[in-house]
């Protein structure tokens, strides 16, 4: 007889039976180990006495099961997903198979003949790999940035975003910043702060986000960069774009670890607000970095002084465009009418193109070769624009702006014909009590005074 195979369940009936043939147990306590009744015990016993201990395996191991799908079905199946849904989920397939051919199978069986038969592969068969890649080995070679958009004040405050600039040789954490969404402006202002405080690195290292890079391939204007990238190039720094995210894995997960860490910390110093948040962000860099940044492999440091004036710098981080210059000395700048004040310069500027030179603080200088031209705003609209194409991470902003300004809006009123027409009411006269007028009551006593007629 050859060797038979037995679950662990079969071996552990087997060893409690012995022990109640044996008389070192009872059958109570056998049916309740087992967890089955004492009349099953005495069944077992029965049969393993006959039998013997190969008997307690359950007489449909290794037989096809009496409920299976015949192998007829399932080669039609396989075949009507070969040939009309190779490319459907199991999910999607089964649905298809029961509405359009008639034939009902479930999607978790249809899934397994689909794995068999190599039209789906399973999750395990379809995962990717992403080799590692090696952090660099100077202090400031490359700097990894993005924008982490939570409920950084949970229930306290508005959610907002968060700047993360962190230095990929050491993992320090060299920026944060609190801004209401990632925009051009609030990248110049962290950025601002990040060259002042520790100068300028060899390259940063971001996501495909449009503040970072022109999506459209064929676009018209600025040179095929954006703001961001225009200021980086004058300030000699490279600006690297991530094919996918886990390319910048270091400050994917330091946004996990900051959702953890940073809002507790947040919600133990009891704060609510970006402009406190942001006072308290130098303090927790400092603890974090002394705990969890490692040394280089090389101690160069490659960031590198800035030799700019301060107002040569405001003068980079900004938003500067070329606007063309009409008859009436007027050029439109973000749904605004601008008007160019008449003066021996501005005369001879129809026709030709100036920059304008926006700053986070809502100024905006217009200059004709470096000279500043003085001009008024003509058309004061700041009204969003229907279907404006807004981008997921600037979502919020754009809302709570929308939202202020309907606050804001004056519903008109509307004139009846009669208000058209100049019709004034005039008014009715008041109403006299005549129960109580004494003319009223005077007359009734007269009447009532006459004598009867016989």
């Amino acid at each position: 007889m050859g060797l038979i195979a037995m679950s662990e369940r079969d071996l552990q009936r087997i060893e409690v039976l012995s022990k109640v043939a044996a008389g070192r147990m009872t059958m109570v306590s056998a049916a309740h180990v087992l967890d089955v009744s004492t009349r099953q015990v005495r069944r077992l016993l029965m049969r393993m006495s006959v039998g013997g201990a190969a008997s307690i395996r359950h007489k449909a191991i290794g037989r096809p099961s009496n409920n299976r799908i015949g192998d007829g079905v399932r080669d039609y199946a396989v075949t009507l997903v070969r040939e009309h849904y190779a490319d459907f989920g199991p999910t999607l397939a089964s649905e298809m198979l029961a509405e359009r051919d008639g034939l009902c199978v479930s999607r978790e069986t249809l899934r397994r003949w689909m794995i068999d038969a190599g039209i789906w592969l399973s999750r395990k068969q379809r995962r990717t790999f992403h080799q590692p890649r090696l952090r660099r080995e100077a202090y400031g070679e490359l700097v990894q940035i993005d924008g982490s958009d939570h409920r950084w004040f949970e229930d306290r405050g508005d959610p907002c975003s968060l700047l993360v600039f962190i230095d990929d040789a050491t993992g320090k954490l060299m920026q944060l910043r609190f801004v209401r969404s990632e925009s051009a402006f609030s990248y110049f202002e962290a950025l601002g702060l990040y060259l002042r405080e520790h100068g300028a690195p060899i390259a940063f290292y971001s996501d495909k986000h449009s503040v970072f890079r022109v999506a459209k391939k064929d676009a018209r204007g600025g040179q095929a960069m954006t703001q961001f990238g225009r200021a980086l190039c004058e300030l000699n720094i490279e600006i690297l774009c991530a094919n996918s995210s886990q390319a910048k894995g270091r400050v994917e997960r330091m946004n996990r670890t900051l959702q953890d860490r940073l809002v507790k910390a947040l919600r133990l110093a009891g704060i609510d607000s970006m402009e406190a948040g942001n006072a308290l962000l130098a303090s927790f860099m400092s603890r974090y970095n002394a705990r969890f940044s490692i040394a280089p492999a090389r101690s160069d440091d490659l960031h590198r002084p800035l030799n700019l004036a301060p107002d040569r710098l405001t003068e980079i981080l900004c938003k500067r465009e070329q606007r063309y210059v009409g008859t009436q000395l007027t050029f439109s700048f973000e749904r605004k009418r601008i008007m160019l004040a008449e003066t021996e310069v501005t005369r001879g500027l129809v026709g030709h193109y100036v920059e304008t030179y926006a700053y986070a603080d809502g100024r905006l200088d217009v200059r004709w070769k470096g000279y500043s031209l003085p001009y008024k705003v003509f058309d004061k609209d700041q009204r969003v624009t229907h279907t404006a194409i807004t981008e997921n991470k600037r979502l919020g902003d754009i809302l709570a702006y929308v939202k202020e300004r309907q606050d804001q809006h004056v519903p008109p009123v509307v004139k009846t014909n009669s208000d058209k027409n100049g019709y004034q009411k005039r008014g009715r006269k008041p109403r006299t009590d005549y129960m109580n007028d004494p003319a009223v009551i005077a007359r009734r006593e007269k009447a009532l005074s006459r004598p009867a007629a016989e």
